[in-house]
């Protein structure tokens, strides 16, 4: 019987170039998540063994976290105080410009403890130029009507008050519309105004307003009722 001659071995296969590329573009990340987790098993031992020192930040921290809510509250307390102080007289309102007349206006509402009272008056506003809540919940919103001579300026007048009663309510969802202006209003626009039950601060209703200490709201008659007790009662 014949033998068959042993069966050569076939000689290993060497790893393609393309795979020795691929682990050797692995060596790199692995080595370095090797030293991350060598460096914060490093720095946890450290703070384990030094543990009063997060202590004594934990401590600084708190007393800067005090230290700096002291402070904001101090702030927030002295400009409430000088918003309350707030006061306009005419002269000073008819000399802004008509945008800073608006922000005028805004500062008003806020001294009167609207703390949400901002100034929205721009291209596309659509009627609204103050925005605000008073502190029984309703939602004003004031159209601002600056005339540079005062009364001697051009009277606001019915036009005026219709583009604002066509958006106080259905848009800016307001419970008190208001008009207010530094100047006069036309017979014909109070008459509309009564009619859609529009507010209207003219000149001799601002300088009151303005340079006295009563809000708004109790210088105003027939306005809605509250949506909620006074925050200041």
């Amino acid at each position: 019987m014949t033998r068959r001659p042993p069966a050569r071995r076939r000689p290993a296969r060497r790893p393609s170039r393309r795979r020795q590329q691929q682990q050797a573009h692995l060596v790199g990340p692995l080595l370095a998540a090797a030293a991350a987790i060598w460096l914060v098993a490093t720095v946890v031992n450290w703070l384990l063994a030094h543990w009063w020192l997060l202590l004594a930040a934990a401590v600084l921290a708190a007393l800067g976290g005090i230290c700096w809510w002291q402070q904001r509250a101090q702030r927030g307390q002295w400009e409430r105080i000088q918003a309350r102080a707030l006061r306009y007289g005419l002269a000073q309102l008819d000399v802004l410009s008509h945008r800073h007349f608006e922000y005028a206006i805004r500062d008003l509402m806020y001294r009167d403890g609207c703390t949400d009272a901002v100034q929205v008056g721009g291209q596309g506003d659509l009627g609204a130029d103050v925005k605000a809540t008073d502190p029984q919940g309703r939602r004003w919103v004031l159209q601002c009507k600056h005339r540079r001579h005062g009364e001697q300026g051009a009277a606001v007048g019915t036009p005026e008050l219709q583009v604002l009663n066509g958006t106080g309510r259905p848009v800016h969802k307001a419970d008190v519309v208001v008009m207010v202006t530094n100047g006069r209003i036309t017979q014909p626009g109070r008459a509309f105004a009564r009619q859609q039950r529009l507010h209207l601060i003219d000149r001799q209703l601002l300088g009151s307003w303005a340079a006295g200490s009563k809000p708004l709201w109790e210088l105003l008659p027939a306005l809605p009722p509250p949506r909620k007790p006074s925050q200041l009662s």
